[in-house]
């Protein structure tokens, strides 16, 4: 039987923290007085309660939750008892979670069975929202909406419209209720906790020039070969301390995160996980992959018709999946945009433009509010003349980045003692705009697979040595599944569209192949030259960022004014996200690259990101105020670069107008140039992490912040 803590095995934070009386209940909103003491705070020195857990996971979305679900079913079957802890970020499950959704229900079913179940089996129905009548697509000209054909992938019969923030909370009902999944929210998890000594083979024995060859098909890497010293493996997951003052010191109310010590560690963090970007980059997880590529969504929802969908002018459609090409896009700018009748009156609505636009002067949210006064879009979301009409009005907003790669950007799935599943690993299938399905069926091959790694690990160690989890099980899963099948047949599309050609020519293409070609192909595009993948295959620096030209390049955009309510300013906006944060707290947004960032947090970014990522040999702890004057100068280099190359671009591309080049009046700010410096609003931000992705100068890293921080979405 798997080995279980009993001290600490509660299903409740609340308990869990009552269970350790030197810590005090976590703070999720601000505080009246957070007092500074005299001591700096420094990540590498704080005494951290540890818990013992058979599996971590890290990420209470989709994947995340079949993954627990998955394992404790069985538990079930096979009669051995494993404790399985999620951690989520957000203050409640599902405030974090965004996306369109058309949801393919096949993995749901087969992990819970036929919905006309679930109210017996599990106590509620499903909100699984509207089905989805008919599917279409059009292309947006400056006055028209013209329909054209759209590929077969795009066909939603049997598909459901819903919010999958909703669906993402039943499902942790379900997990916890009935299967006895403990779940943590406003817990975040802050850091990877490695092995003291190498005690693991290198996931890559066994799979080097396969996974390229055959998986990604984009040819077997020309690194050295894998070698067959020992590495250090995931031994669990360090959730983030709180009670840090902006200026960097520990205050009164200091808590020390946990460390959850488990056998396997599963990473379900979505596009751009914090935690996978080390993950990857440690253990060289791309080397046979290509870079991630993003979209990026932003996405609003109106009502346009009362509760019981009664509208007397036509323009409600419940079960109705459209979606747009063109206007307000250019040629050379990838993404389209939605519009998806749900229940209940509703209306999602929303743009994707894809992470690699080369203009520094584009505002996705300015293109999404211009896409609304298209007359397509002005019709459906403002009154009309008829005495039956229904005055629309906008509930919720949101942003996110979005996984684009697809089969060619997969990586490794398996490391020592954990693995990546759902969009921390990238399974969007970019020709249906749909990855919930597969998320959800990795997250439970990914279970599957821990589950059989305790079994083995168990089986395999001693007294004196455990043996580190194995999930490469779990990668060959993968490779015979039909989340591949599904991903292989629409590999060459997304890339299809970085041709000469643009939009169209990449539109003509993936019409021929869709319909005709159907992936049978002898060729897999790429989504960059085989000189510089290696520099962009793990996760920083990103590749879209390259794609990002010089101001000098390009003229500002003219985008038309506002046109309240149907189109509104940024902060009006980002106050339906009632996103919330600690202000007095440092900067989740930090300014500095990945290594910078790790070198501060671990210590060491050779061993924590591997030799390859090794930088400066500095590595010696520096005193508070040395640390302040490196930051100073780091600021300084950014606004330098970025406003007097690229005109100050995440001023502009952020959704929630976090970042600001402002004039520095005095002109003494020590982390200034030229007269202007960057104000950093980090209690503006709705983690859609575009600004990691982005920046040109890769030198913006999205951490988390303290736990339960940031919006709470409720129908998105």
């Amino acid at each position: 039987m798997f080995r279980r803590n009993q001290t600490l095995s509660f299903r409740r934070c609340s308990r869990l923290i009552s269970n350790f009386p030197q810590r005090v209940s976590r703070r999720i909103h601000a505080t009246p007085s957070r007092r500074e003491n005299a001591e700096p705070y420094d990540p590498r020195s704080v005494e951290r309660v540890e818990d013992e857990v058979d599996v971590c996971i890290v990420g209470a979305g989709p994947a995340g939750l079949s993954a627990a679900i998955r394992i404790k079913q069985l538990e079930r079957e096979k009669g051995k008892e494993v404790r399985v802890v999620v951690l989520e970020k957000g203050g409640e499950v599902g405030s974090h979670i965004l996306s369109g959704c058309v949801l393919e229900p096949r993995a749901l079913h087969e992990l819970l069975g036929p919905p006309t179940t679930y109210a017996d089996a599990y106590g509620s129905e499903a909100p699984l929202g509207q089905p989805a009548t008919s599917s279409k697509m059009l292309l947006l000209t400056e006055k028209m909406a013209i329909p054209i054909p759209h590929p077969p992938q795009m066909n939603n019969h049997g598909n459901h419209i819903i919010s999958l923030s909703q669906f993402t909370r039943w499902l942790a009902t379900v997990a916890e209720e009935h299967y006895g999944v403990e779940i943590y929210p406003g817990f975040a998890g802050a850091g990877l906790l490695f092995s003291e000594e190498p005690d693991a083979d290198d996931p890559w024995i066994g799979w080097e020039g396969q996974w390229g060859n055959s998986i990604t098909k984009i040819g077997s890497a020309n690194n050295a070969p894998t070698s067959s010293n020992k590495v250090k493996s995931v031994q669990g997951v360090i959730t983030n301390d709180v009670g840090i003052s902006k200026a960097g010191f520990q205050t009164s109310n200091f808590e020390p995160g946990m460390i959850f010590r488990s056998k396997v560690t599963l990473l379900a963090e979505g596009a751009h996980g914090s935690l996978s970007k080390i993950a990857l980059s440690k253990y060289n997880l791309r080397k046979e992959s290509e870079g991630p590529t993003y979209g990026f969504g932003l996405k609003e929802v109106w009502r346009i018709a009362p509760d019981d969908g009664s509208e007397g002018d036509g323009r409600y459609k419940p079960g109705e999946v459209v979606h747009t090409l063109g206007r307000p896009l250019d040629n050379s700018t990838y993404g389209g945009g939605w519009v998806y009748h749900m229940d209940k009156g509703l209306v999602s609505i929303g743009l994707v433009v894809g992470a690699d636009w080369s203009n520094p002067y584009r505002s996705p949210y300015r293109d999404f509010q211009k896409m609304k006064h298209h007359p397509y879009l002005r019709k459906l979301l403002t009154p009309s003349s008829s005495p039956n009409t229904y005055t629309p009005s906008r509930i919720a907003y949101g942003a996110r980045v979005l996984v684009e790669g697809g089969l060619q950007s997969v990586p490794l799935l398996h490391f020592p003692g954990g693995a990546l599943i759902g969009d921390s690993a990238g399974f969007v299938n970019i020709a249906k705009i749909k990855g919930v399905h597969n998320s959800m069926k990795t997250g439970m091959m990914g279970g599957e697979g821990a589950f059989n790694a305790l079994n083995s690990s168990e089986e395999d160690s001693t007294e004196e040595s455990v043996k580190p989890a194995n999930l490469s099980s779990y990668t060959e899963a993968f490779t015979k599944s039909w989340v591949y099948d599904d991903l292989h047949e629409v590999r060459n599309m997304r890339p299809a569209f970085n041709t000469r050609l643009g939009v169209f020519g990449g539109a003509m293409y993936s019409g021929v192949d869709s319909l005709l070609l159907k992936g049978r192909t002898p060729w897999t595009f790429r989504h960059t030259k085989s000189s510089d993948r290696e520099k962009y295959m793990n996760a920083t620096p990103s590749m879209d960022s390259r794609h990002t030209q010089k101001a000098s390049r390009h003229k500002p955009i003219d985008y038309p004014a506002y046109e309240p309510p149907l189109s509104t300013d940024l902060l009006t906006s980002v106050s339906l996200t009632s996103t919330n944060h600690e202000e007095d707290q440092p900067e989740h947004l930090r300014v500095a690259t990945l290594r910078e960032y790790v070198r501060e947090w671990y210590g060491d970014e050779a061993n924590v990101l591997g030799e390859h990522a090794k930088g400066s040999d500095e590595t010696e702890s520096k005193t508070h105020e040395g640390l302040l004057h490196e930051k100073q100068k780091r600021r300084r280099e950014h606004v330098q670069k970025n406003v007097e190359e690229y005109a100050g671009l995440l001023g502009r591309a952020c959704p929630a107008g976090v970042y600001e080049y402002v004039e520095d009046e005095t002109g003494t700010s020590p982390d200034g140039w030229n007269g202007k410096k960057l104000v950093i609003n980090a209690q503006n931000c709705i983690h859609c992490k575009l600004c990691d992705v982005k920046v040109p100068t890769q030198d913006i890293t999205w951490t988390v912040p303290e736990g339960g921080g940031g919006p709470k979405y409720t129908v998105t």
